[in-house]
């Protein structure tokens, strides 16, 4: 049960909030797990996440992989006795890739990189010029809370190899 807390109105809303253009719909995406992507010092469990009509082909899986590997291959990814998951993200024209690995016993890192899939350049990282930076989206968000309840079961758990491999197998998938 969720409890409200009255709390003092704002004087004036009119100006607060106003990010949803003029005749922006909500729509939904699928949600699809791939197989697990081991890499050196990871084990992830791999989504994917697109408009049902726009899915995500097998070249740019192979590309938004081969990506990652060289990503670690080179130090930009540094990865070290983790597991955690991939959203690989259709957004329009763009490929969203996102690395989250759990840390320090309940936190998410991210790594977040981008591709104009209209464009050959491969995917870049997304890099924020301040302190207050985007996270995930209202469809990511769905991926992100089955994982919080998947890894909380497994940190209750004994922790073991039989622990971790529930946590691999436990996937989401549906729509969002």
């Amino acid at each position: 049960m969720q409890n409200t807390v009255a709390v003092e109105e704002p004087q004036n809303l009119s100006g607060l909030g106003n990010v949803v253009p003029e005749g922006y719909s909500y729509y939904n995406k699928k949600v699809t797990p791939g197989l697990l992507f081991n890499l050196p010092g990871a084990c992830l469990k791999w989504y994917y996440l697109y408009p049902p009509e726009k899915e995500i082909s097998r070249k740019q899986t192979i590309e938004a992989k081969a990506f990652l590997e060289a990503e670690v291959k080179t130090g930009r990814l540094v990865l070290n006795g983790e597991l955690g998951f991939i959203i690989l993200h259709r957004a329009g024209d763009y490929i969203l890739l996102l690395v989250t690995t759990w840390r320090h016993t309940n936190e998410m890192w991210e790594s977040v990189y981008i591709k104009n899939i209209t464009q050959p350049e491969s995917f870049v990282p997304i890099k924020s010029e301040d302190d207050h930076k985007g996270t995930y989206c209202v469809w990511e968000l769905g991926i992100v809370w089955h994982e919080r309840n998947s890894w909380v079961r497994f940190i209750e758990s004994g922790r073991d190899e039989q622990a971790k491999i529930t946590y691999l197998n436990d996937l989401f998938s549906g729509m969002i």
